[in-house]
């Protein structure tokens, strides 16, 4: 079996794929790309048995075959070379590769093709399609807020929610909340389905490059995306995600309106003299201006701002953990950031000061920490 193929190209879509390999793999088959050749066409597949990505490109061959050939000694060599073909020539019985280049040739072992796991087939699918810049908006505002509790797995992914009327993405661990919602896309019929993190980052990293449409298929236990000469298949949570709506508050009084770079700026200089276990930062709101303070009393460590804001409601003090706030900052892009309270012991909710994208609500929720008066 032979084929030609540009070395940059193999190289892009190999780097694609890489991020599927595992550190340490219960099948050694596992360690390796399966390069699938019929006509024109290569097919390339990256498996850890739970996600499975194959990407197809364009090659000069004659022959059908598949090998298997190892992931990270192609990846260096590949990386070593400058654009240029390479001829890839495969020894049918032995899996023997040998690799013709420009300054020379290359032999690896490869191994059988027929070894490597199949993708599951998804029976009984529903499907959905939509643009791939907004499921990758979906995602990056939403996967920073997964956990990463092994004893509650759900809140390990994010939550795929399609309606007749909207589509939303949910994610939390406990401590805070997202919810992506968007009411340009429609679904067929109601459903949704819990996806796992490490998918979701594959395919944030490789819809960058792409305006193409996602279709999703889904059953009760795998999803398929499918976007231009990519498919990736994964197994999805399975378990009842928590009722969020419940722990959103309806009725938050007190609204701080405050420009979210500068807000940002405050709680990162602030929080380096907060307490190094509660990353506690506090808030203090009264007419139009905001104090925030931290304190480290093991050290004596302090720190105080004020910044000036826009606020309706009662004097408030308020904790919340740094890190979270800082997070749900840098995941907004509007200029101004309104977070809207009820009382120092009730979630806080972090919304965009100015409307994003037509068709487009992010609604954001901190939990509070006690405060140590």
């Amino acid at each position: 079996m032979k084929f030609i193929v540009s070395s940059t190209a193999l190289l892009k879509q190999l780097q694609l794929l890489q991020g599927v390999l595992a550190s340490s793999n219960t099948l050694p088959i596992l360690d390796n790309f399966l390069f699938e050749i019929d006509g024109k066409q290569l097919t390339v597949t990256a498996s850890d048995l739970e996600t499975t990505i194959t990407a197809s490109l364009a090659v000069e061959a004659k022959d059908k075959g598949t090998v298997a050939i190892p992931a990270r000694l192609l990846l260096d060599t590949l990386k070593a070379f400058p654009e240029q073909p390479l001829t890839f020539s495969i020894d049918a019985k032995h899996f023997g590769v040998e690799i013709n280049s420009d300054q020379g040739k290359y032999k690896m072992t490869g191994f059988n093709g027929t070894e490597f796991p199949r993708s599951p087939q998804l029976e009984d699918a529903a499907k959905m399609s939509l643009p791939a810049g907004t499921l990758a908006t979906a995602i990056n505002k939403t996967i920073f807020a997964t956990g990463n509790d092994d004893l509650r797995p759900v809140m390990s992914g994010i939550l795929f929610e399609f309606a007749e009327d909207d589509v939303r993405f949910v994610a939390t661990d406990a401590h805070k909340l997202v919810r992506y919602k968007r009411t340009d896309l429609q679904a067929p019929k109601a459903a949704s389905f819990i996806v796992p993190k490490k998918p979701l980052n594959l395919l944030k990293n490789t819809l960058a490059g792409t305006n193409a449409e996602v279709t999703i298929e889904f059953n009760e236990n795998n999803a398929a995306f499918r976007f231009d000469n990519t498919l990736l298949v994964c197994r999805l949570i399975d378990g009842k995600y928590p009722n969020y709506e419940a722990v959103i508050p309806k009725t938050n009084p007190n609204k701080l309106t405050i420009d979210r770079a500068a807000f940002l700026s405050s709680i990162r200089r602030v929080s380096i003299f907060a307490n190094k276990t509660t990353h506690q930062v506090r808030l203090h709101i009264n007419g139009s201006q905001l104090a925030v303070s931290a304190e480290d009393l093991d050290f004596a460590n302090e720190a105080n701002e004020k910044l000036t804001c826009s606020y309706e409601g009662d004097e408030i003090t308020i904790g919340f953990n740094s890190r979270f706030l800082m997070d749900m900052l840098n995941n907004i892009s509007a200029e101004h950031v309104v977070l809207e309270m009820s009382a120092p012991n009730r979630a806080g909710i972090l919304l965009p000061g100015e409307p994003g994208e037509a068709g487009e609500d992010v609604l954001m929720l901190v939990m509070p920490v006690m405060l140590n008066n």
